[in-house]
């Protein structure tokens, strides 16, 4: 009985594990993916500079395809595991323990083989500005659209003041993505009215935190921990339980004295001939030695 409350317990618990892998896995999906399009920007940006080295340091554990493979093997596996849980199928648990070890033994190299700490200065984001004189140009229309983007998403203009477009460029006001309220000719209205609509912190500041780490980074960062951490338990659990599972369907041993108990059955007591029972010994005592009884004795007497 208490084997059974075990069994019992040990599936609810793989259920539930089961279901923050889902939950998780899918999470890491999630944000990894609306990474990728701000990190593509940045990466466009800093292209050949010290600053896109850093940013592949930085964000390759959590946006490269080996890990969002991983994510994608880990939901499959969670299947696996809920319906061998649910059918107490000991192939199934067995496929499913031995997945579990190959996901987190590729997630723990990975991790140590892309830990390093990017090495980047605020002085570094001076490099940026050789970007901005191509801003515009039809065969850089790929670097326009990520200028554009970097300034709408992070609500900045230039590298360090949106002075820098008047710089670094032959135009006469920043671009149309420099203003907090866009719209087409706004910069030019705000250049020449109100200054105070057009985004006053440059980029490169961001840019430079962005590289540093994001609170979307932090989540995935803390995101894998907890997976790992739940893989090993949900290791644990499913040996267990796979112990507990083959305890119950090996056959007992035939030395063993339950197993001598449960082959003698009543039955056999029933089927014993009757000769086998010895015969009482006042019986006996009653019995002459030539086999007559008393009452025959006095007849003949």
């Amino acid at each position: 009985m208490a084997r059974e409350d075990s069994v019992k317990c040990l599936r609810c618990l793989l259920y539930a594990l089961n279901f923050l892998f889902w939950l998780m896995a899918l999470c890491v999906l999630g944000v990894s993916a609306c990474l990728r399009d701000h990190l593509n920007n940045v990466l466009t940006l800093t292209a050949d500079t010290r600053l896109e080295e850093a940013a592949v340091l930085t964000y390759s554990p959590v946006v490269h395809p080996v890990v969002i493979a991983v994510c994608c093997f880990l939901i499959i596996v969670a299947m696996v595991g809920y319906c061998g849980t649910l059918k107490c199928n000991l192939l199934l648990l067995s496929w499913y323990f031995g997945s579990l070890m190959v996901i987190f033994c590729v997630e723990l190299a990975s991790g140590v083989w892309t830990y390093d700490e990017p090495m980047v200065q605020r002085s570094d984001m001076i490099s940026l500005k050789s970007r901005m004189p191509h801003f515009g140009l039809q065969r850089y229309q790929w670097l326009t659209h990520a200028w554009n983007s970097i300034q709408t998403e992070l609500k900045c203009c230039g590298v360090i003041y949106f002075t820098d477009w008047l710089e670094m460029t032959e135009m006469e006001w920043p671009p149309d993505s420099c203003c907090s309220n866009q719209y087409p000719g706004c910069a030019r209205h705000a250049h020449y009215n109100d200054l105070s609509d057009l985004y006053q912190e440059g980029c490169g500041p961001k840019i430079y935190s962005f590289i540093r780490g994001t609170k979307q980074l932090q989540v995935l960062r803390f995101l894998g921990v907890s997976i790992g951490v739940a893989q090993i338990l949900a290791m644990t659990l499913t040996v267990t339980l796979l112990w507990a599972l083959y305890y119950d369907h090996k056959p007992p041993d035939p030395a063993s004295p339950d197993a001598l108990i449960q082959t003698h059955s009543p039955a056999e007591d029933t089927q014993m001939p009757s000769h086998s029972h010895p015969r009482a010994p006042e019986a006996w005592a009653n019995t002459p030695a030539n086999g007559l009884t008393q009452f025959e004795m006095e007849q003949l007497s």
